[in-house]
């Protein structure tokens, strides 16, 4: 049915609830909304669902979750698995509580137990508790760091890993096929708990949460010594990491940990944000204004899911708080861990860094100097978390380190997913190593400069809403897949990659070859000067993201040329 069909069909059909049919009787005769709402169905992408809340196909409700809920159930049914059960967790954001019964109920509907969490917990533990408890797959329902009209659908396997093929296409595959929603089942809550197919988890695994970050700690006896001096400065963006932030920095014996307290409560609106991204400086208004009461040393902020950590630290010459970029202080994580596990012989064998093909290439010299093997794969943290299980299955290599550019790490095994919670543990060691040595976290990430060079990355946005905006952003992939430029500005092209083909051309050459990673709608233009730049269509946002990356001299001449690249980029597109 075309898009106006299945506007009637919501609007009338009693398999709908009143509230949702009053919401689309009042947009009757605004046939752009309508077309919006109901031109395609919310995507389930290789992720799960993300997408504004509201009334309609193209919408996040209580309908599409149910309908992603059984196409996940009918692929656990037939993989025979069902008896595992699957962990559920969700954020603090609206509907976030309903979406997670309602993917239980569909669940239990099917046969299969839910275990959801008894109050809002971060993704990273969603992870954990999946596997602790031997589940087949796992849910969290959050859109992120995305604006609060919002919401989403994440779907991860029995390794603790947002689902890779063959599991990604499966899922799809059995969502898409449902076209009936009278086949989508769901039941009552109570009756569901008296079956034993809707448990509540909680303390219980927060306790075994706790106990596995503590593990990663290599100089406690470093925290000891400073945990009376050091001061921190903490956001949670009124999301899921306020408590378990708090709860590993209070039990590490960090003393003068401060709280912004207007933003330590959960509001879905997130009042005091324009937008609750680690990524945005003026998310972080309220908490460098309490830093500099406070004279903190590290200023964090947590998205909402608590899996993406942003920071600021001291500059100890000017007084000033500098903002890091996700690589700048995933890099000083790797250092301190390479570095550190080297020189206290904890080191495992044949130890391995996992990065993306978009993370900072700072990360192949630091690699090199510790002789560590550095593995790329593709963007999204599931592709570094599939890494782990690779290594495990294979006995190939030890992980020892992971991190994206868009403010994800991990440190540690205990979940297969980007952890804000462990990387705002491990800063927080690393800050009071810097503590110890009179220095601020500033100023190591000057020293990692000087010593590897000055590599500065940033990313380019276009954004495209709506059916028009896709096939916009399709006509600019194409464009540059078919005729891709020689050059950026100055910069020369020396090979272009399209994961999407699995093929690269030598652009002085000629010469084609084959990628090694998974086909994915991504190019890669490797240029001249240890610089690079990436396209790569957004898979949870209207968008097209452009990332590049240069390696300049000293920090005026690596920002000159990484301006000059980005204007060279937005000159080719």
């Amino acid at each position: 049915m075309d898009y106006r069909e299945a506007y009637e069909f919501w609007k009338t059909n009693d398999y709908f609830d009143q509230k949702t049919r009053d919401e689309l009787a009042a947009i009757e005769g605004n046939d752009k909304e309508i077309e919006d709402r109901f031109y395609k169905d919310l995507e389930f992408g290789t992720g799960g669902l993300r997408g504004v809340i509201g009334a309609g196909t193209n919408r996040m409700n209580i309908y599409t979750v149910r309908k992603a809920s059984q196409g996940l159930a009918n692929y656990i049914n037939k993989a025979g698995t069902g008896a595992k059960g699957v962990a559920i967790a969700y954020d603090s954001r609206r509907m976030s509580p309903e979406f997670a019964d309602e993917a239980a109920l569909c669940l239990a509907a099917n046969g299969i137990k839910a275990y959801v969490f008894d109050s809002l917990r971060p993704t990273p533990e969603l992870s954990f508790a999946l596997r602790e408890l031997g589940c087949t797959a796992g849910i969290v329902v959050t859109a992120s760091h995305n604006p609060p009209e919002y919401n989403g659908y994440k779907v991860y396997w029995e390794d603790g890993a947002q689902v890779t093929p063959p599991h990604d296409t499966g899922i799809i595959g059995e969502v898409n096929a449902i076209s009936d929603w009278a086949v989508v089942k769901t039941m009552d809550k109570a009756e569901a708990q008296s079956r034993g197919l809707y448990q509540v988890i909680g303390k219980e695994i927060d306790d075994k949460y706790m106990a596995e970050l503590k593990k990663q700690i290599i100089h406690p006896e470093i925290i000891s010594a400073v945990a009376n001096d050091i001061r921190i400065v903490y956001t949670p963006f009124h999301g899921t990491g306020n408590v378990p932030v708090r709860r590993i920095l209070d039990e590490l014996g960090f003393k003068n940990v401060f709280v912004v307290p207007e933003q330590e409560e959960p509001d879905p609106d997130f009042t005091t944000l324009d937008y609750p991204n680690p990524e945005d400086p003026k998310a972080f208004k309220l908490a460098l204004e309490l830093a500099k009461e406070k004279d903190a040393d590290i200023v964090m902020a947590t998205d909402p899911d608590a899996d993406r950590l942003g920071i600021y630290a001291k500059d100890s010459k000017s007084g000033e708080y500098i903002p890091f970029t996700g690589n700048m202080s995933g890099m000083l994580i790797a250092e301190y861990i390479l570095r550190e596990r080297l020189a206290t012989d904890t080191m495992p064998k044949d130890p391995a860094l996992v990065t993306t093909i978009v993370t900072t290439n700072l990360a192949h010299a630091v690699t090199k100097a510790y002789g560590v093997k550095e593995i790329d794969v593709l963007t999204g943290f599931k592709y570094i978390g599939e890494q782990i299980k690779l290594f495990e299955q294979t006995g190939s290599n030890s992980y020892v380190f992971g991190l994206e550019e868009s403010y994800g790490c991990l440190v540690g095994t205990h979940a297969r997913d980007k952890d804000a919670v462990v990387a705002v543990m491990m800063l927080c060691e690393v800050a009071s190593y810097c503590k110890k040595l009179g220095i601020t976290l500033w100023d190591m990430m000057i020293e990692m400069y000087e010593k590897y060079g000055y590599y500065k990355e940033t990313q380019y946005a276009i954004t495209k809403k709506g059916k028009e905006g896709l096939e916009e952003i399709a006509a600019m992939m194409d464009k540059l897949r078919k005729d891709p430029p020689k050059a950026f500005g100055d910069l020369k092209v020396k090979k272009f990659y399209d994961y999407k083909f699995g093929k690269t051309i030598d652009m002085e050459s000629g010469a084609e070859g084959k990628t090694e990673l998974p086909a994915s709608n991504v190019l890669y233009f490797d240029l001249e000067n240890d610089s690079w730049c990436c396209a790569r269509p957004s898979g949870t946002e209207p968008k097209i993201k452009f990332y590049m990356g240069i390696k300049g001299t000293g920090l005026d001449d690596a920002s000159k040329r990484l301006d000059a690249l980005t204007e060279a980029v937005k000159a080719v597109i």
